[in-house]
């Protein structure tokens, strides 16, 4: 049997179960709002809270901005006052090395001065005393030159002057005679016979001339002779002799024991003398040790 269904009657139970709900949803938004508006209120106590809190007090704030402000004095001021006073004393240096600074000159014609070999500084035990005997060689020739040319100075040779002395082949002696000779010593190679101007020196052997000039580097008016003595090759020169002295020229062969000149001081001399220099095998030796093992 069919159910029968009655439209009045339900119809107002919707209605107003709806009217029901509708006023419940307001109610909630309501409360929502309401809850919103409180969270919203109480945040901004809080924040307001906290900025009472934090915000100092205008006096604490007055004292704690002087305290800072004395710290940084405190420390900026000896700051500044010692690098005042590295400047001042910086200044204070400077003047005085300006003030007391020196100056070095040089003139446009000024010439270099030649380094002197005799200035050099031993170093060893050997050196030391060969450098104290090469000294006293030459305070030793120096007396004997000065001796010499105090005494031959205002003298002239007064003997006969010969022109040959020896027979050919011999080894002579280049003077007859003379007052005193030096030995040999650095720097210097000839060995130094004191006589008066104008005595007669002669070739020590046969040779050939291998050099003669009025000039010489420091030997004043010289001749060179080359020889050949028992097979060995002997060089035998003479120094500071006498302007216009020479008999002899280059190329020309001359016999032992010819004169070849004159003693004098030409050229790098002290007193008057014959600069005697052998060479044999082109090695310097001592002339007057040689003449005596060879002149006859």
């Amino acid at each position: 049997m069919a159910e029968q269904f009655d439209s009045s009657t339900e119809a107002p139970d919707s209605e107003s179960t709806r009217t029901d709900l509708t006023v419940r949803a307001r109610r909630a938004l309501a409360r929502r709002s309401s809850s919103r508006s409180a969270s919203k209120a109480a945040a901004a106590a809080s924040r307001q809270a906290r900025r009472a809190a934090g915000k100092p007090h205008p006096a604490r704030s007055f004292f704690t901005i002087a305290a800072v402000a004395g710290l940084v004095a405190t420390v900026a001021i000896p700051a500044f006052a010692a690098t005042n006073g590295a400047s001042a004393e910086t200044v204070t240096l400077q003047q005085v090395a300006a003030e007391n600074a020196q100056s070095l000159v040089v003139g446009s014609e000024a010439t270099p001065t030649a380094l002197d070999r005799s200035s050099y500084s031993a170093t060893t035990e050997e050196e030391i005393q060969k450098k104290k005997a090469e000294e006293a060689a030459k305070a030793a020739l120096a007396a004997r030159l000065a001796s010499a040319s105090s005494s031959s100075s205002s003298s002239a040779y007064s003997g006969a002057i010969a022109a040959s002395i020896a027979a050919s082949g011999e080894v002579v002696r280049p003077l007859t005679s003379f007052t005193s000779f030096g030995t040999p010593y650095a720097g210097h190679k000839g060995t130094d016979y004191m006589d008066p101007r104008g005595t007669p020196i002669y070739a020590i052997a046969d040779g050939v001339v291998v050099a003669s000039s009025e000039a010489g580097p420091g030997w004043g008016v010289y001749v060179k002779i080359a020889h050949n003595i028992g097979g060995t090759s002997v060089t035998s020169l003479y120094a500071h002799m006498l302007y216009g002295s020479r008999r002899v020229s280059v190329g020309q062969t001359v016999s032992a024991g010819q004169l070849i000149g004159q003693v004098s001081d030409t050229g790098r001399a002290n007193g008057t003398h014959l600069h005697l220099e052998i060479r044999v095998n082109n090695g310097y030796i001592n002339a007057e040790s040689w003449l005596k093992a060879n002149a006859s």
